[in-house]
């Protein structure tokens, strides 16, 4: 037996809490992993508190992380004893997650554990920290470099956002943060942000365009803040867009990519390719600081969790949520 978070729908109704499974009940899958951390992200509080269509089927053990010790594996990459993390894959979404002590799950969508990360530190990064540096690759790509000029991350107090924060200021830029949280100011500042922007004055709707000012941004919030962000972008200026907190929808119009030559680059975390992930993470243990990443985590165990979801589709958590699925 083992304990996981489980997410049910019948004619009870949508509920999640903790409980006991036997490990037969385990999906599909050629490598089992004795789960030490998982996370909660935003989409994890969307699933468990039914707020949003992320479980696509019933019972669900959600959580789209965990890092652990492989157990039994019928995978060639893989043996027993060695230190793996998932990322994404759909797991907490259509196979059993990492919110639980155990997981099965395919070999494929494992990668080893970066050295010289603890699993503790990769799952303080998480996806939102792997999707923060697929951002900046993703920057980096389009030719941004610190002297083109300052670089806005937009839900700079959530998880990607503080990753991104960090990752961008360790590697010389200027960084400015936006947040509706002004307590969290000093905090931004400890993680390297240069400046704050108040979230207000990019959430209304806009204008087509804006005064020039970025020279590139992370945006995890989408639809009137990534407009405004496009908008304000420098010439050339390049945007890396990942998320949805304020929605899916993107009211903009296309004068920032036909006059200014600006780029929106989107960024998928969910089912990027092996070597893609393995760059990332070997990015994140030369362009981290690690001692940056106890002041973005809190630490909780399974009980905690769907009252902790909750709060985190409110706005009232910081960085990122690590989750001691043993404790």
């Amino acid at each position: 037996m083992f304990k996981a978070i489980l997410i049910e729908k019948d004619d009870a109704g949508y509920r999640a809490g903790v409980t006991e499974l036997a490990e037969d009940r385990l999906p599909a899958g050629d490598v089992t992993v004795r789960v030490d951390y998982s996370t909660l992200n935003y989409k994890d509080g969307l699933a468990i508190t039914g707020k949003g269509p992320v479980v696509r089927s019933f019972p669900m053990v959600p959580g789209i992380d965990l890092a652990g010790t492989v157990e039994t594996s019928a995978h060639p990459a893989y043996q027993p004893g060695d230190q793996v993390v998932l990322n994404g894959w759909g797991v907490g979404e259509t196979h059993w997650g990492g919110l639980a002590q155990k997981a099965r799950v395919k070999g494929d969508w494992l990668v080893p554990l970066q050295a010289p990360f603890t699993p503790a530190q990769a799952m303080a990064i998480g996806t939102a920290g792997y999707t923060a540096m697929l951002c900046v690759l993703a920057l980096e790509k389009n030719g941004v470099t610190p002297e083109k000029g300052e670089v806005l991350v937009t839900g700079a107090a959530g998880g990607v956002g503080s990753v991104a924060v960090a990752v961008l200021a360790k590697l010389g830029y200027c960084v400015a943060a936006s947040t509706g949280r002004p307590q969290e100011a000093e905090y931004l500042k400890s993680l390297g942000a240069a400046e704050i922007i108040d979230r207000a004055s990019l959430s209304g709707p806009g204008k087509p365009l804006a005064k020039e000012r970025w020279a590139a941004a992370i945006d995890s919030v989408g639809s009137h803040t990534l407009a405004n962000v496009c908008a304000a972008m420098r010439y050339g200026g390049v945007v890396a867009a990942c998320g949805l907190a304020q929605g899916m929808d993107f009211p903009a119009s296309v004068a920032p990519f036909i006059l200014r030559g600006v780029t929106l680059a989107g960024v998928d975390s969910v089912y990027r390719p092996r070597d893609q992930r393995l760059e990332a993470w070997k990015r994140l243990a030369h362009d981290l600081d690690v001692s940056k990443l106890d002041v973005l985590t809190t630490r909780i165990g399974l009980e905690q969790v769907v009252e902790i979801a909750g709060q985190l589709l409110d706005g009232r958590v910081r960085g990122r949520v690590v989750v001691d699925v043993n404790s």
